[in-house]
């Protein structure tokens, strides 16, 4: 791993510290963010297997019913039944925040609080096949709304899974090896240092106690002379 270009000082060496100890607890909680992020997204994929599978269903066995109505009725009459729906369908659509991701909600509000009421022709030129097909729609409306949330927010939340994980990454195989070294690196050159300083200073204190007995000896020469 490449070291950082700073100055091998203790003031870079403190301030290098404080930064690996800030990189590790953003890393723990960027885990613990991605940990739990894949929890719910996995929750939201079982759901929508379900929801989908279910909303399949439904759907293949309208589309059985109005084949068969078509087989019964005239096409004319098919088409005029199904003009003008009766029921009417309000969406809002609202957001909630699941750790950072704002994913959608869906709320739907019927026109007739009777989930029934959703017959817009009579009975008299109609077949029993459409009431069904119409009836099975109605019934598998609110899984298909339910289902769409679903769907965005798994889109929504893979994102957030892929950059989460991509800044864990950063963190853990760039960015706190490089703070590691760096500070191993300036350790190693505050060490080398400081043992020159006291090489040089066990030297000059040397040459000053040699200085100092070269003095003396002299002094003593003198005196006995």
């Amino acid at each position: 791993m490449a070291v950082m270009n700073v100055n091998p000082t203790r003031m870079e060496l403190t301030n290098l510290k404080k930064k690996l100890v800030t990189a590790q607890r953003g890393h723990k909680l960027l885990k613990d963010k991605r940990d739990e992020l894949m929890r719910r997204f996995l929750d939201l994929v079982r759901e929508n297997k379900e929801l989908r599978r279910e909303v399949e269903d439904a759907l293949a066995q309208s589309n059985k019913h109005i084949a068969v109505a078509r087989s019964v009725m005239q096409g004319e009459m098919l088409d005029v039944a199904l003009m003008l729906p009766k029921q009417e369908v309000e969406l809002e659509i609202s957001e909630k925040n699941v750790m950072s991701v704002m994913i959608p909600v869906f709320e739907t509000k019927m026109k007739s609080p009777d989930p029934n009421d959703v017959y817009s022709y009579g009975f008299a030129y109609t077949s029993g096949e459409l009431d069904s097909a119409v009836q099975s729609l109605g019934k598998v409306f609110e899984k298909m709304v339910r289902l769409a949330e679903v769907e965005k927010s798994c889109q929504l939340m893979s994102s957030e899974i892929e950059r989460t994980r991509r800044r864990v990454n950063a963190l853990e195989h760039v960015l706190i090896p490089q703070y590691q070294d760096t500070i191993k690196y300036i350790t190693m050159k505050l060490d080398e240092n400081e043992r020159s300083t006291t090489t040089r200073l066990m030297k000059v204190k040397d040459m000053l106690l040699n200085e100092q007995i070269e003095q003396n000896k002299k002094r003593d020469s003198e005196a006995r002379i």
